[in-house]
């Protein structure tokens, strides 16, 4: 397969598969990488290909810019996968990624190229609003969201060169997520499943079955025991989830 220069830029394939099944699309949350879900490639290689998304400004590509808006994400990640829909492709994402799945999904679909599925991890649900402000904190409160979340090594945030490293994109991350407003349109013709921490303080379940409205198919909302990272301490109850669901669809 050639791959072309968008698709290059944006997908980390950890494990190719020569005869997948079907493909899952990860996205990361803010300040995440794709590294992030490389445990998640090999445990389900080689029946399914997973493909983790690569933001600008992070890793590899800490050069480039990075992106601010919520639409540009999605610009960007679905002219990436194009060129993978001739598998079913199911999507991941988790808090900040969540969003960034679902306009993904809109505009694959807008282009007739219907996902098999979303999952949308530890966010509330699109047309539910807080105000939030992280991203107009100073750099230290930056990081004490980080650390109150629990989502990113302590080895790395006392780190000061790494930390250097991480913060614009974090800040860019979060800007996204706050300021992202949904826009009215079709809904997604695919089933939508939520998944919950059940102590997570940046989605109550009210705000995650917000979800269901957005789609014309199922809705599922599951619950797992920790807060805004639960799926660090279960993430074999989450890959059950997704092997179930994956499994169902060949």
């Amino acid at each position: 397969m050639t791959v072309a220069r968008d698709s290059a830029e944006w997908v980390r394939r950890f494990h190719p598969a020569e005869h997948p099944r079907t493909r899952l699309v990860c996205f990361p949350h803010a300040g995440g990488s794709a590294s992030y879900f490389f445990p998640v490639s090999r445990a389900l290689a080689p029946s399914v290909e997973v493909i983790c998304l690569q933001y600008p400004g992070r890793q590899d590509r800490r050069s480039e810019p990075c992106l601010e808006t919520v639409a540009g994400f999605a610009d960007g990640a679905s002219a990436a996968l194009r060129q993978w829909t001739e598998l079913p492709l199911v999507l991941f994402g988790h808090s900040l990624g969540a969003t960034i799945a679902f306009e993904t999904a809109r505009r694959l679909q807008a282009d007739g190229l219907d996902v098999a599925g979303l999952f949308a991890s530890g966010r509330r649900g699109p047309t539910t609003e807080r105000d939030e402000r992280v991203h107009e904190r100073t750099d230290d409160g930056l990081l004490t969201e980080l650390r109150q979340l629990s989502g990113t090594d302590g080895a790395v945030l006392g780190d000061h060169e790494l930390v250097r490293m991480i913060l614009p994109a974090l800040r860019a991350d979060y800007r996204a997520a706050e300021t992202y407003r949904h826009v009215p349109g079709e809904k997604l013709r695919c089933p939508i499943t939520a998944l919950v921490g059940a102590d997570d303080p940046k989605v109550t379940l009210d705000e995650a079955r917000d979800w269901a409205a957005h789609t014309t198919d199922t809705f599922e909302l599951k619950m797992f025991p920790g807060g805004h990272f639960y799926l660090q301490d279960h993430q074999q109850a989450v890959l059950d989830v997704l092997s179930a669901y994956l499994d169902g669809l060949t």
